[in-house]
């Protein structure tokens, strides 16, 4: 390595560095439980949605707290308030809450309707069957005692951090998608408000996703690329994730939310009665995302301009350029424009 990149560098991991600051704490199982039920540790309902662990994957991480095995450390971050938001951990966390539970009303705060009955366990299958509440005191006691580590990021850490952390360390088999990272990291009204956008009832008649899609924030991540397409496509550079991130922050710092609810309603309802039924090309079983999400803006940008779209000519959904423009490749802000223009022209008769 030369002395010139050597120096270049050390200068880029001073600087990135400089960005992130943590702290490592050791918390007792009980006491973290405490903080999830006090709202120390924040489990939002956006939080509960992700908690996908199965009874027996819980039982697994409850026999190895018990055995005292190693486990990877919590991370949170700090916020506003200086409450800890979970970064990496939830499944843990949640199975400790759940196994801890006195009841349905303390299941339902990690989104179960009971407590944990440990199932599974090979080392301590004497355990099966059980729950917390039905050990012995002194099984009780040892296993509230056991200590987890925790690492924090402190509030000096910039969100842009938090979101490269959250992907770095959620890697699991059940890896959460981009989306359902912002809702943790860019919580606030902007994420509630495009949260409840996604469940309107045109713009969901209207998308038809895979079966794994349902429900990993795919809709509202949909939702969130209208806004963000719609109101600032002239800073897309085509990386798409940090892009969203860029808007999600936008957001946080001043959004009209009366006009943009509007524009979204009248699109979403003006596209649904134009398609009658799902947003489907020939011969396709789901909704084809970027042609879709090109077109709706396309007819909320026309009501923008004070111009009342039109139904297109048939067959324009399987129209040469919007398709052309909306394939492989298209994730360039050349691209964008150009399926924008093309179903502008549709919605407006000009094509």
């Amino acid at each position: 390595m030369s002395d010139d990149l050597s120096d270049e560098f050390m200068q880029q991991l001073l600087t990135e560095r400089q960005k992130v600051d943590v702290a490592t704490h050791d918390f007792s199982v009980r006491e973290l439980v405490r903080m999830m039920e006090e709202d120390e540790l924040n489990v939002a309902p956006a939080y509960q949605r992700m908690f996908r662990w199965n009874d027996k994957a819980s039982s697994l991480f409850v026999e190895s707290v018990f055995l005292g095995l190693p486990v990877p450390p919590i991370f949170v971050a700090t916020n506003v308030g200086f409450q800890w938001e979970v970064v990496d951990g939830l499944q843990r966390l949640s199975s400790l809450a759940h196994f801890l539970a006195a009841g349905a009303k303390e299941a339902a705060a990690v989104n179960r309707t009971a407590p944990l009955v440990l199932t599974g366990l090979e080392k301590l299958d004497r355990l099966n069957g059980r729950t917390y509440e039905s050990l012995p005191k002194n099984l009780k006691v040892h296993f509230g005692r056991q200590p987890l580590q925790v690492v924090s990021l402190t509030d000096k850490s910039n969100l842009e951090v938090r979101f490269d952390v959250f992907e770095r360390l959620n890697r699991g088999g059940l890896r959460l998608t981009a989306q359902e990272v912002r809702a943790v990291v860019y919580r606030g009204d902007f994420n509630l408000f495009i949260e409840e956008l996604a469940l309107n009832e045109d713009f969901n008649a209207l998308l038809k996703l895979k079966e794994g899609s349902q429900d990993d924030g795919t809709r509202v991540e949909q939702v969130l690329k209208f806004f963000a397409y719609k109101n600032h496509s002239d800073i897309f550079d085509g990386k798409v994730e940090r892009f969203l991130n860029s808007v999600m922050g936008l957001a946080q710092s001043g959004f009209d939310y009366v006009r943009e609810r509007t524009l979204f309603e009248k699109a979403s309802a003006f596209l649904r009665e134009v398609c009658d039924g799902p947003y489907l090309r020939s011969g396709t079983k789901t909704t084809p995302l970027v042609q879709f999400e090109a077109c709706l803006v396309a007819i909320a940008q026309l009501y923008q301009e004070g111009k009342e779209p039109v139904v297109p000519r048939g067959g324009w959904i399987e129209d040469e350029e919007l398709r052309a423009s909306s394939g492989g490749g298209s994730n360039s802000r050349r691209m964008l424009d150009r399926r924008l223009t093309r179903a502008k022209d549709l919605f407006s008769g000009q094509a």
